[in-house]
């Protein structure tokens, strides 16, 4: 069976959706994700440097996985993370305040500063509001839901959400564009997954052209030993995250049932029911009377 390099991983991603020749795969993309209407539909793109570069020595410097501009003027960034770094809204929003504010130069005036995208391709589940894989975000007024302004766009995509509707066949890459590229990424773990986007790539010519690019890109020895390299790297991370959070865990569970304990001896004071104490922090009778006998 074909191995492929997981476009998961930032580094894969970027090399067939943020490479120079590669912009048709891109434009398939984004016309599918922004949803435009076909008079505004993208037919032009430039794919940027992905670093922004410091103004001053302590600046903090923002590298984005894919930037691109539109022949429209349109600021893109998309992000993918493999990893819940948490407060992934301040940070895709800042990434976004960096796209749109370093349009600005001297003489500009700020009806010229045009739209900015966010995107953000997520592996895991992260707005708990809302079932849907897809979610999109603008300045609407509090009650009355009418748009400010339509320069600020953000996007979230879930990829565990999408897996679980396809697998519901709630959602088919045959009929939705956004729902094939998005697929695509869990092509390399997900032989039934590739089998189909294999069979749609026949009268899909960008998917074929992707997908052409993603095998040749596969096969290629530096670029797996880069790939590797990076994936690991990741996988690090993410273990160390989890760590992090079961060692957290741990800890508040400890503090809860130190907390039940002296709750628990307050009432054995008292002259309290071992029933009652029982019923009221959950602890067992038999852990009373260790509780009742250490008193003593």
């Amino acid at each position: 069976m074909k191995e492929f390099i997981s476009l998961k991983i930032d580094y894969a991603f970027k090399l067939i959706f943020g490479k120079e020749g590669n912009e048709a795969i891109l434009i398939a993309f984004l016309n599918a994700a922004l949803k435009l209407p076909p008079e505004s539909r993208i037919e032009d793109i430039t794919i940027m440097n992905s670093e922004l570069n410091k103004e001053y020595r302590e600046d903090k410097k923002s590298i984005l996985d894919v930037r691109a501009i539109t022949g429209q003027g349109m600021q893109i960034n998309i992000e993918i993370q493999l990893n819940n770094q948490y407060d992934m809204e301040k940070r895709s929003l800042y990434y976004w305040a960096e796209m749109y504010s370093r349009q600005i130069r001297e003489g500009m005036g700020y009806k010229e500063l045009a739209k900015t995208v966010s995107i953000n391709i997520l592996d895991f589940n992260y707005l708990k509001q809302t079932p849907n894989y897809h979610s999109v975000f603008h300045l609407y007024e509090d009650e009355e839901r009418f748009q400010l302004i339509d320069v600020l766009e953000m996007h979230f995509m879930e990829l565990p959400k999408l897996l679980i509707k396809w697998r519901n066949r709630e959602v088919s890459p045959w009929e939705d564009g956004l729902v094939r590229w998005l697929l695509l990424l869990e092509g390399a773990d997900n032989q039934e997954i590739l089998q189909v986007l294999e069979e749609i790539a026949v009268k899909d010519p960008v998917l074929y052209q992707a997908m052409a690019a993603w095998e040749e890109t596969s096969d290629d020895p530096r670029v797996r030993e880069a790939y590797y390299d990076r994936r690991k790297a990741i996988l690090d991370e993410k273990a160390a995250i989890r760590e992090a959070e079961l060692r957290l865990k741990e800890a508040l569970e400890k503090g809860i049932e130190k907390g039940k304990a002296e709750v628990a001896r307050k009432l054995l004071d008292l002259g309290f029911e071992l029933t009652k104490i029982s019923e009221a922090t959950g602890l067992t009778e038999e852990e009373l009377k260790n509780l009742r006998e250490g008193q003593a």
